[in-house]
C-alpha cells in the first residue's frame, strides 16, 4: 500500500538535499509548491496552485508562482503536463530522464512512466530524417484503472 506522507517526505527530503548540494535556493513559496503537487498526486494549473498560495499568504501574482514551477522543472522535480498545461510532481524526481504521461480523460489522475525517445519508432523516424533529439514529449489519454472499474 502507498503511504502517502512518506512519499512526501521523502520528495522534499530528495529536493532539499539537491538543493543544498548545488547551491540553489529553496524557497518557501519554491518548498510550499512542490508540497501542493506532491499531496494532490495529479496535475494542478498553475492558477490552482497560485489560489492555495494566496489562501496562505505566500503570494497573489502570477509571477511567484510561475518562478517557483520554472525553477522547479528546471531542477527535474516537476513536470509539465502540456495536454492539461498543468504541472505534475515527478515520481522519478531529478534530471536525466524521458517521462510519458497516462492522462485519466474523467479524473485528470496522471501516471508517470519512463519514455526513452533515443529509442523505437520515434528514434528511427528522427534518425532516417537525419535529426537529433534533445527533447520529446509523449502524452497519452485515456481511463485509468480506477476509472475503467468504475465504467465497468
Amino acid at each position: 500500500m502507498h503511504d502517502h506522507a512518506c512519499c512526501i517526505a521523502d520528495a522534499l527530503s530528495h529536493l532539499e538535499a539537491h538543493c543544498a548540494a548545488n547551491g540553489l535556493q529553496l524557497t518557501p513559496v519554491r518548498r510550499r509548491v512542490m508540497d501542493i503537487l506532491l499531496e494532490q498526486h495529479r496535475a494542478l494549473g498553475a492558477y490552482d496552485i497560485l489560489a492555495r498560495l494566496r489562501d496562505e499568504g505566500l503570494g497573489s501574482q502570477p509571477p511567484v508562482v510561475y518562478r517557483a514551477l520554472d525553477f522547479l522543472v528546471r531542477a527535474g522535480f516537476v513536470h509539465r503536463v502540456e495536454t492539461l498545461n498543468a504541472f505534475v510532481a515527478c515520481s522519478r524526481s531529478g534530471a536525466g530522464h524521458a517521462p510519458a504521461f497516462l492522462i485519466c480523460r474523467n479524473c485528470r489522475t496522471v501516471i508517470e512512466t519512463p519514455a526513452e525517445p533515443s529509442a523505437g519508432v520515434l528514434a528511427g523516424a528522427a534518425q532516417e530524417a537525419g535529426f537529433a533529439i534533445e527533447t520529446a514529449v509523449s502524452e497519452a489519454e485515456g481511463l485509468c484503472a480506477q476509472c475503467l472499474g468504475s465504467a465497468a
